[in-house]
């Protein structure tokens, strides 16, 4: 049987001090998350991010490095992912933008509040994602290639 994990991107928003979060809505429970979500079909992860967090934050932003790959096993739903997070730069925010199904809105936090608010994680992936964020300059986007036929 082949390995097929769910292939996602995520991006780490920092404006004046302050992290970039979605609450939004998993099996009934509120938790709180990074803007991220599923690449579609012809779609580069540099686009799949871009889209993603404007989606979900009615945000543009400018990718600046790939933070971190994580693979995760998500034992209640029983799914395996490969996360791709990134981070950026805030160019524009929208407030009225309708975001993504489920998201209930978007917070931001500088890493002292993320750590002290009490919803629970939507995964582990984010705070491993924001402790490489912080501990390092990540890798230059060069690295990823799109290599069409």
């Amino acid at each position: 049987m082949i390995f097929k994990p769910h292939t996602t991107v995520a991006t780490i928003v920092e404006e004046n001090g302050k992290l970039l979060f979605i609450e939004e809505q998993v099996r009934g429970e509120r938790v709180i998350n990074q803007p991220s979500g599923h690449i579609e079909a012809n779609e580069t992860l540099q686009d799949a991010a871009l889209r993603e967090t404007l989606e979900e934050t009615g945000c543009q932003v400018t990718l600046k490095r790939l933070v971190g790959i994580y693979q995760w096993h998500d034992r209640v739903s029983d799914k395996a992912f490969l996360r791709f997070t990134f981070s950026a730069s805030l160019d524009n925010h929208d407030p009225d933008a309708t975001l993504d199904q489920g998201i209930e809105r978007i917070r931001w936090l500088t890493l002292e509040a993320f750590h002290a608010q009490s919803l629970p994680l939507r995964s582990p992936v984010i705070t491993r994602s924001l402790e490489d964020y912080h501990a390092g300059p990540g890798v230059d986007l060069n690295l990823l290639h799109w290599v069409k036929p």
